[in-house]
């Protein structure tokens, strides 16, 4: 098996090249997601230490739908405009969630640009249900 692996990578040095370069990119942009990613377990410590605040980027009407207890809610397209309203919070960290931990990465990422300390939930609100854990409304 090795040495067809092998055989492969010398007779496709090219096309084994183009994908070792493609891989490190992948890995660059994945660890620039922004901010580090957080379980619910760690969210809820933060939370309870009274050291994290929840910032849930998702629309008003999904927030409607049912969100993590004491969450603000600042829509992904209005949070560069309304950063000021988390300076009270600076001292804090700032725990990003959206629907599916896809977006608050980047938005995570912006903040700290800003001078923040941000953080985003790995799986968004979907691991937070897949969790069993609360909701409210």
């Amino acid at each position: 098996m090795v040495a067809h692996l092998i055989e492969f990578a010398t007779n496709h040095y090219i096309l084994v090249g183009i994908f070792v370069v493609l891989l490190a990119l992948l890995v660059a942009h994945t660890m620039q997601g922004g901010g580090r990613s957080l379980s619910t377990g760690e969210l809820t410590a933060l939370v309870n230490k009274d050291a994290g605040v929840v910032v849930d980027i998702r629309p008003s009407k999904e927030f409607a739908t049912g969100h993590i207890v004491g969450a603000l809610n600042i829509p992904q397209d209005k949070l560069t405009a309304r950063v000021g309203e988390l300076e009270k919070h600076k001292a804090k960290t700032l725990i990003l969630v959206d629907a599916q931990g896809q977006h608050s990465g980047t938005h995570a990422r912006e903040l700290v640009k800003a001078g923040f300390t941000a953080a985003k939930l790995s799986g968004g609100v979907a691991s937070w249900k897949a969790d069993n854990l609360p909701l409210v409304k």
